[in-house]
């Protein structure tokens, strides 16, 4: 069984096909999925997912892309979803604070914009008691540093996508943290990525697609990227580690179920 822990099934290119993205990764061995919400009106939308399947969860906060825009009123409607104050058939199944964290290879909101919903973020799953998914890009030791500022996140933060090195892997573990990795480590030119990979220790390992971005070898032509093609990840990683794939594959979605705490909602 492999889990998906990081998708996002309201994109345009996959909400229209959405059941037919889920009989495909079933029939692929992914189990659950773990889909994010960059908004509040996205989060919305994946809440109506949620009503397909018992074996969806969803993630909720403000991209870092958005930060720049992001108002009281959707800081608020995020505190709502993630506190647990969401009922009917998907209650418990909001599992998450993210995706936050900061971009500087983009910048499309100021940096110290940014790094002020970042924190708002941090403060939040720090009262209601959830794990934190954290984009990172161009900016890990910066998200590093403000993360030694809450220690009570120790082993409730995954870094997804993760496309560092390894001296940047290690400080991510020193903290306590998950790494998460996506098809880039696929990609010919990831041999920094890979390295890192390898590093990880298997009990802070995790697996993901972004879909429907960064489709993995040998489907990086298939566009767009969905949940089933994290095997072909998943295979891949297992190999470059020397893992059988079934330990590599039981691993990744036991670190999802016990980071997401996904045994305490699963029917």
């Amino acid at each position: 069984m492999l889990t998906d822990t990081h998708c996002h099934l309201t994109s345009p290119e996959l909400l229209p096909q959405a059941e037919a993205v889920l009989a495909r990764a079933r029939a692929a061995g992914v189990a659950r999925l773990v889909l994010v919400a960059t908004d509040p009106r996205d989060a919305e939308a994946a809440l109506d997912l949620l009503r397909l399947d018992r074996q969806l969860y969803l993630v909720a906060g403000i991209h870092p892309h958005q930060a720049g825009r992001a108002t009281p009123d959707d800081f608020a409607a995020i505190e709502r979803l993630v506190s647990g104050r969401v009922a009917g058939e998907v209650a418990g199944r909001v599992v998450g604070v993210g995706e936050t964290g900061l971009d500087f290879h983009y910048d499309f909101a100021p940096r110290d914009v940014q790094e002020r919903v970042f924190r708002a973020h941090l403060e939040l799953a720090c009262r209601v008691g959830r794990p934190v998914v954290i984009h990172a890009r161009e900016s890990e030791l910066r998200v590093c540093e403000i993360l030694e500022d809450y220690p009570a996140l120790r082993e409730r933060v995954v870094f997804h996508c993760f496309s560092a090195d390894r001296t940047v892997a290690r400080r991510v573990l020193d903290l306590g943290h998950y790494l998460s990795f996506t098809g880039v480590v696929t990609f010919r030119n990831a041999d920094t990525i890979r390295d890192a990979a390898r590093f990880v220790p298997l009990e802070r390992i995790m697996v993901e697609t972004d879909a429907p971005y960064l489709s993995p070898e040998p489907m990086r032509k298939v566009r767009p990227n969905e949940p089933a093609l994290v095997v072909h990840t998943a295979r891949f990683l297992a190999d470059i580690r020397g893992e059988a794939f079934d330990v590599f594959a039981a691993a990744t979605s036991a670190n999802a179920g016990r980071f997401f705490k996904l045994s305490e909602v699963s029917p």
